[in-house]
Parts: structure tokens; C-alpha cells; sequence
């Protein structure tokens, strides 16, 4: 039986021993950080995550707005609410909550939004950067998914790391990560031929592919760690991943649920964003 990885657990522990003592030490220098979140239309599903994020703010101590708009917003009254945003020196993070309407460019969105403020970690400079290993803002599920990876014990340097999905959102950026630390890694997507030959080479496999239950017992090495970034509602109304738990907590060594797995390290990683823009602007 797998050890399960608490995304939870993790989370808290790092707002509570890491960012509330750094929200502290800005605040007694005259800065409080703060968070813009941009959410666009009813979206339930962006809704309940705009709500994580407020809760998880509260918790470190940076202040967070929501700036709410209807649905029928122009991309140009978006965008320029935004360019107020960039030059407002209050607020050292924004994030406009995708997905935006169909007549809203995410592309100029992220080539409106400062990249000094963009704790999404999606502007071209700030993955150009990350994809130089230079610092820089990086992409919140990425970095979560890392974070997670260290503080369950596991050490990347020399691992074999199979990432399945290859988004400009998690599987790319979750592959330079690891690169980045020196693992060995593979990027497999929806054309990866004989995609379980490919898995079962992995010590640490992160699953990123969008479809559900995809990745079953066979795919997983025995003692292999297992990050799943799925989060699908079946049709009994239950929440899943890409990964078929009951089937690969019995193979793999360690394993990250869902719903409690990398939902909360995201959160967490955009709080921690935020606090490294402020501390960025201040020097």
C-alpha cells in the first residue's frame, strides 16, 4: 500500500512555518502584500478556487481582492483594468482566472499583465526565464508539484521523471523543473507510442493528461512515486484524477490523491509568488 502524499498537510505546513514568518518580517518594513485575482463571468468551477485562494491568503497574511466582471466585459475594458493593475504599486501579484470568455485573447492577456506581478508565472519572460533556469515567477502547479515531491522526501537529482501531458500550463513546465534539478526526464502526450513502456521506466511519475482515470496499475513501476494532477467529477458526482487510485496506490510507493494532492500545493505556490513579487518590488 502506497504512502499517501497530503497536498493538504504540505500546504498548511508551509504557510504556517515559511510564508506567515516572511508576510511578518514585509510588514514590519511597510509592505503588505497583496493579490488581485481577475475572475471574468460564472464559472463554478473557477469560483470554488478563487475561494481556496482567498482562505489560503488570509492564512499567510497577504491581503487579496477579487475583481469581479460580467461576462460581457470587452477585451479592451479587460485590458485595460489591467494596465491599472501593473501601475498600482499596492498590489505586487495579479492573476486573471482563466478560462476568460472566447472573445477574450488569453494571448493578450499575458502580454498585457507585468511580469513582475505575473505570480501565475504564464507571461513569455517569466517561462522564457524559467526555461533558462534563471529566478523567476514560476508556474504555481509546477512548482507545487515540486514542492511536494521534496517535502515527501523524494530527491530528483538522478531520477528517472516520466511526465504524461505536455501543457504549456503543467507538463512543460513540470519537465524543465525536474530538468532543472537534475532528473532524467521524459515528456509523453497523447502521440507517445506504447505509453506504458514509457511510465513503467519512472521512478517519479507526474500524470498531467486531462483524461480521466487514464493511468491505471499497469503503467506504474512497483515502489514508483505518483503525482496525479487530474481532477475530474465522475458520474456518480465523485471527484478523480488521471490516475486510477484504488488501482495504483497497491503498485506505486507513494502516491498523491484527489481531491488533497496538488489542488492545495497550487494554492500554496501562488501565495508564495506573491510574497517573492513583493519582496522582489521592495528591493
Amino acid at each position: 500500500m502506497a504512502d499517501l502524499i497530503s497536498g493538504t498537510q504540505i500546504a498548511t505546513d508551509i504557510i504556517e512555518k515559511e510564508l506567515a514568518p516572511r508576510v511578518e518580517r514585509l510588514k514590519k518594513s511597510g509592505v503588505v502584500p497583496k493579490l488581485v485575482v481577475v475572475l471574468v463571468g460564472e464559472h463554478p468551477a473557477s469560483a470554488a478556487y478563487v475561494r481556496q485562494k482567498e482562505k489560503s491568503a488570509a492564512k499567510a497574511g497577504i491581503e487579496s481582492e477579487v475583481r469581479r466582471f460580467e461576462e460581457s466585459i470587452s477585451e479592451t475594458e479587460l485590458l485595460e483594468e489591467i494596465e491599472k493593475i501593473n501601475t498600482d504599486n499596492s498590489i505586487h501579484g495579479v492573476i486573471v482566472q482563466l478560462p476568460v470568455p472566447d472573445h477574450i485573447s488569453v494571448e493578450r492577456i499575458l502580454k498585457t499583465i507585468d511580469p513582475l506581478k505575473d505570480v501565475d508565472g504564464f507571461t513569455a519572460e517569466n517561462v522564457g526565464k524559467l526555461f533558462l533556469g534563471e529566478d523567476t515567477l514560476e508556474c504555481c502547479t509546477p512548482k507545487g508539484i515540486i514542492r511536494m515531491l521534496e517535502a515527501a522526501g523524494e530527491t530528483l537529482e538522478g531520477k528517472k521523471v516520466v511526465v504524461v501531458g505536455r501543457s504549456n500550463i503543467v507538463g512543460k513546465p513540470v519537465a524543465i523543473l525536474a530538468l532543472n534539478r537534475n532528473a532524467t526526464v521524459t515528456l509523453c502526450h497523447s502521440r507517445t507510442k506504447n505509453l506504458e513502456a514509457e511510465t513503467l521506466q519512472a521512478d517519479i511519475l507526474i500524470v498531467a493528461v486531462g483524461k480521466e482515470r487514464m493511468i491505471g496499475a499497469k503503467h506504474v513501476k512497483p515502489g514508483a512515486t505518483v503525482i496525479d494532477v487530474g481532477m475530474h467529477r465522475t458520474e456518480e458526482g465523485k471527484l478523480c484524477g488521471d490516475v486510477d487510485f484504488d488501482e495504483v496506490e497497491n503498485i506505486a510507493g507513494k502516491i498523491s490523491p484527489v481531491p488533497g494532492g496538488v489542488g492545495p500545493m497550487t494554492v500554496v505556490s501562488l501565495i508564495e509568488n506573491t510574497i517573492e513579487a513583493a519582496e522582489a518590488q521592495k528591493r
